[in-house]
């Protein structure tokens, strides 16, 4: 599929404008709500994550569609109901498996989720294409890119025994130029104090179920999201630093080592992803394609009159799977 044309709205200018907007008031779906069936897995370290399955008859043959949601993200966030309804409308199953924490329940173990999270995708990724059989497709949106596109290149050779093609969508493929690009002015004010409303809360709690995890007194001062990464991210999952987590996380000194079809999409004026820091096409390795419009947001891609839509980025992003999977 040819690059995706994508061109925003004139009554939506601007990348906050695309960003915020769509997430708050544009239509996601055509139809009925989208209805999930919670399905919960025990994981190796006797702990567990929550799944929520599109609620439909999918068609036999059909590809599996599984989508890794953004930070604090859940199936309720607009793009996995958008993504629900391209799959709902093509008889595709369609699964959001929720990262440690986000399914609205504290998980039991001493960690949570990150942006380099690859050994969880890879294990959540295998048992989907054991239990399923048939074509599996999976698209990563911001984080969950991120970590997606980091367990493709992790697994080279051997990707093609768990997805058929992956995408990541709005991904900060450079962890420290997205951090510090959300740290600064408008992006700290908005974005920075809207996660840490519900990061640190969760974090506290996990704080209260594992005393001397980490440096609660410093957590409730951290300000932005290095701070909190510094002192909760890191040291929880085997990182020396905010630092050396976002050096070892970023998927884009690893792009290169992709062996499936994969695809990163994302906006040149993003406002969490610095245009200058994403990836030229001589860096990336023939199986990358890369989409950078110049319009859309942090995964906003808004369409049409008031109040707008979002589908027509899954319906790209969806389209493209499928061609790269056949």
């Amino acid at each position: 599929m040819a690059m995706w044309d994508y061109a925003a709205p004139a009554w939506l200018p601007g990348g906050n404008l695309q960003t915020i907007w769509p997430a708050l008031f544009a239509r996601r779906v055509a139809g009925a709500p989208i209805a999930y069936r919670r399905e919960r897995w025990d994981t190796p370290d006797g702990d567990f994550i929550d799944l929520d399955w599109l609620d439909n008859a999918a068609d036999a043959g059909q590809p599996l569609l599984v989508l890794f949601h953004g930070l604090e993200g859940s199936s309720r966030s607009h793009y996995a109901e958008a993504f629900a309804d391209f799959a709902r409308a093509r008889g595709m199953a369609y699964v959001v498996p929720h990262f440690r924490g986000c399914s609205g329940e504290l998980n039991h173990g001493p960690r949570a989720y990150h942006s380099g999270d690859h050994e969880e995708i890879g294990w959540i990724l295998a048992r989907l294409r054991l239990r399923h059989g048939g074509p599996l497709l999976a698209v990563g949106v911001s984080l969950g890119g991120n970590a997606l596109l980091r367990w493709a290149a992790e697994a080279g050779e051997l990707a093609v025994r768990s997805a058929d093609a992956v995408a990541a969508v709005c991904s900060p493929l450079d962890l420290a130029a997205g951090g510090q690009a959300i740290g600064r002015g408008f992006n700290r004010l908005v974005y920075t104090t809207m996660f840490l409303r519900s990061m640190k809360p969760k974090a506290l709690a996990k704080l209260a179920q594992h005393p001397g995890l980490f440096d609660g007194d410093a957590l409730q001062g951290a300000r932005d999201l290095y701070a909190f990464d510094h002192i909760f991210t890191a040291p929880l999952h085997g990182f020396a630093s905010a630092d050396d987590y976002y050096a070892r996380a970023s998927a884009k000194p690893h792009l290169h080592r992709i062996r499936i079809p994969a695809l990163a999409l994302n906006a040149r004026n993003d406002p969490f992803v610095p245009a200058a820091s994403l990836p030229a096409r001589g860096a990336v390795g023939q199986h990358v394609t890369l989409w950078q419009p110049g319009q859309g947001g942090h995964v906003g891609f808004p369409h049409g009159a008031v109040p707008g839509q979002v589908k027509q980025m899954p319906q790209a992003v969806g389209r493209w799977l499928l061609d790269a999977a056949a």
